[in-house]
């Protein structure tokens, strides 16, 4: 059996790192880590730096556990290590983390695969630094966005042209390239996949109106409703295109797949996240939490699915 054969193993918990997002990944790791102690097995934390190969073999980890949010942890670089370390780890490959993260390539990937997805256009950096970028020709308001960062760093919500500007160089400061996306006027949901299992859906509905950083990451700032309160066809259909957008992307494990619906109600895929959130206002646990499966149950399911890709062809 794999669980009896995992508490054998020596599993490091991939938490800190390098990105913006170090902050909210040693709290993903922290419960993690102590969720795996509770169910009994040999786990140790390990912040990730840049001598993570030589911390690795050192402590002599079998099984890593990823609970790194952002660049170097989310988008396939500690994953490529791992494996030509040859060690087993949790989540989605190579591929599937870097193009999740990448949210102008996740989003042609779903256009591709007819998943529905918020029209968009992108821009380089460089444009932007010239002060005179190429027109957009979506309608306002929209969002803008870096390509590449999680936790809703350097987003902002544009309504007027001459707002535009300023929050495409407030997106440059994060990133090489740009996302700007129609913005959604529904509401924000979110769906969580299980080992290609749709969980119960979540309705975000931050006091502020707009789930910011601040209202994501500070109790009480945001109310979140279990199952959300919208129409059974509408919420079928949700999970349904999470599942493909997971599916599509090359997916494992879990993964949260975060959505807005128009005025319609119709559900829109924003952004695939391969490695969700775990800490006390995680959205994940939640929807796990909804469905009877504990905090502890959820990290052992998601290190039982640790496996090495490359070998197998994932």
């Amino acid at each position: 059996m794999k669980e009896s054969s995992f508490k054998k193993k020596k599993i490091g918990v991939l938490m800190g790192g390098l990105s913006r997002e170090r902050e909210i990944s040693l709290r993903t790791g922290k419960a993690i880590h102590k969720a795996l102690l509770e169910k009994g097995y040999t786990a140790c934390p390990v912040d990730v730096s840049r001598d993570i190969a030589e911390r690795l073999m050192k402590e002599k980890i079998e099984i890593a556990f990823i609970a790194l949010h952002g660049r170097y942890g989310e988008d396939g670089t500690i994953q490529g290590m791992l494996e030509l370390m040859g060690i087993p780890y949790t989540g989605s490959s190579v591929l599937a983390s870097a193009l999740c993260l990448h949210k102008i390539m996740a989003k042609k990937i779903l256009l591709h695969e007819k998943v529905p997805t918020p029209p968009f256009e992108f821009l380089k950096r460089e444009e932007v630094e010239r002060e005179a970028p190429r027109k957009i020709s979506l309608p306002f308001p929209l969002v803008v966005k870096p390509a590449q960062e999680g936790s809703t760093i350097g987003i902002s919500i544009v309504r007027r042209e001459e707002e535009l500007l300023r929050a495409l160089k407030e997106a440059g400061k994060y990133d090489e390239e740009i996302l700007v996306e129609a913005f959604m006027k529904g509401k924000e949901i979110t769906v969580g996949i299980l080992n290609d299992i749709p969980l119960p859906i979540i309705e975000i509905a931050p006091r502020s109106g707009f789930y910011d950083y601040h209202s994501k990451y500070t109790k009480g700032e945001t109310e979140y409703i279990v199952p959300a309160r919208i129409p059974r066809e509408k919420y079928l259909h949700a999970q349904e295109i999470s599942l493909r957008a997971f599916q599509a992307l090359g997916c494992s494990g879990c993964a949260r797949v975060d959505l807005m619906t128009d005025e319609e109600g119709n559900p829109f895929v924003i952004d695939v996240n391969t490695m969700p959130g775990m800490t006390e206002t995680s959205l994940l646990p939640k929807a796990a939490e909804y469905v009877g499966i504990s905090f502890g149950e959820l990290a052992e399911r998601i290190l039982l699915g640790a496996s090495l890709k490359t070998e197998s062809g994932k």
